[in-house]
C-alpha cells in the first residue's frame, strides 16, 4: 500500500521486510531493463541486503541484465583493511559485485585504508564528476537519522569527505566482526546524493520508525541528515509496516 507523502516523494509500505525487498528488486530490474548502463550508488548494511540477494538470483536467470551496469560504493569504514569482513568492500564483493558479475572497470570503490584520506575523497569526487550523476542511489536510514556516513551535526558537508563517526555508527552491526574499530568513515556528501536522478530508500524494522517519520514529516534539519531527502524530486521510500509505524 502507499502512504501519503510530500510532492516528489513516494512511500510504499509492504507487509514485511521480505515483500519490501521483493518490491525493491523488481523496481531495480525495471530500471536496468530500460537503462542497462545505469550508474548505481550502493549503500551497505542489513536494509538492502535481501534486495541484493534477490538481484543476484535474477543475474543467474538474466545475466545480460547486469552486463553494462556501473557501481559506485557510496561510503566505507575508514582504517579497516580492504579484506576486513566487516568492511563495505567485502560486503559488496560478496553480495553484489561477484554474484551480479559486475566488470572491474565498471566499479568505483573507496580505499578503506588510504595514506591520505583527503586525497582519497578528492579521487572519488573526480570520478563522480566524470561518470555521474548517479542514476539510482540506493540508501538505508541510520538509527540517528544519518544518511550514509553523513552524521548529525551543526553543518553538513556537500562533497565527498572524511566523517567522524557518531557513537551510534561505531556500534553498527556491520562492525561486530571488525578486526579493529574505525573512528572515521569516508562518504560521498549530500550533494552527490541529491544530484542523483532517482533515490531508493529502504527502511525496515520498528527501530527506524522515529527517524523515518522525521524524514517524511520534517522539519529539514542538519540534526537529521536524512531529512534533506525531502528536497529530492524523485525519491521512492520502500518500508515495512514496522518501520512505517511512526508515520502520521
Amino acid at each position: 500500500m502507499k502512504s501519503q507523502s510530500p510532492p516528489g516523494m513516494q512511500v510504499h509500505v509492504a507487509p514485511d521486510s521480505e515483500l519490501m525487498s521483493r518490491w525493491a528488486a523488481a523496481h531495480i530490474r525495471s530500471l536496468l531493463r530500460a537503462q542497462p548502463n545505469a550508474l548505481m550508488g550502493l549503500a551497505t548494511g542489513s536494509s538492502p541486503l535481501r534486495t541484493y540477494q534477490l538481484l543476484a538470483g535474477m543475474a543467474v536467470r538474466e545475466p545480460r541484465l547486469f552486463g553494462a551496469i556501473r557501481i559506485l560504493k557510496l561510503d566505507e569504514w575508514g582504517g579497516l583493511d580492504m579484506d576486513d569482513p566487516a568492511g563495505c568492500e567485502s560486503y559488496l564483493q560478496r553480495h553484489v559485485l561477484e554474484p551480479w558479475g559486475v566488470k572491474a572497470d565498471c566499479y568505483c570503490g573507496w580505499n578503506s585504508r588510504p595514506k591520505d584520506p583527503a586525497a582519497e575523497c578528492a579521487r572519488v569526487a573526480r570520478w563522480l564528476e566524470r561518470h555521474g550523476p548517479i542514476d539510482l542511489c540506493i540508501l538505508g536510514l541510520g538509527l540517528n537519522g544519518h544518511l550514509l556516513l553523513n552524521e548529525p551535526a551543526a553543518a553538513l558537508t556537500a562533497a565527498p569527505h572524511v566523517a567522524w563517526l557518531s557513537s551510534e555508527s561505531r556500534r553498527h552491526t556491520m562492525l561486530q566482526s571488525a578486526r579493529n574499530r574505525p573512528r572515521y568513515g569516508l562518504t560521498i556528501g549530500l550533494a552527490g546524493v541529491l544530484q542523483s536522478r532517482r533515490i531508493l530508500l529502504l527502511v525496515s524494522g520498528s527501530s527506524k520508525a522515529r527517524q523515518l517519520n522525521r524524514l517524511v514529516q520534517g522539519p529539514l534539519t542538519t540534526q537529521c541528515p536524512a531529512s534533506f531527502l525531502q528536497l529530492h524530486p524523485n525519491l521512492t521510500i520502500v518500508c515495512d509496516v514496522a518501520a512505517a509505524g511512526g508515520l502520521k
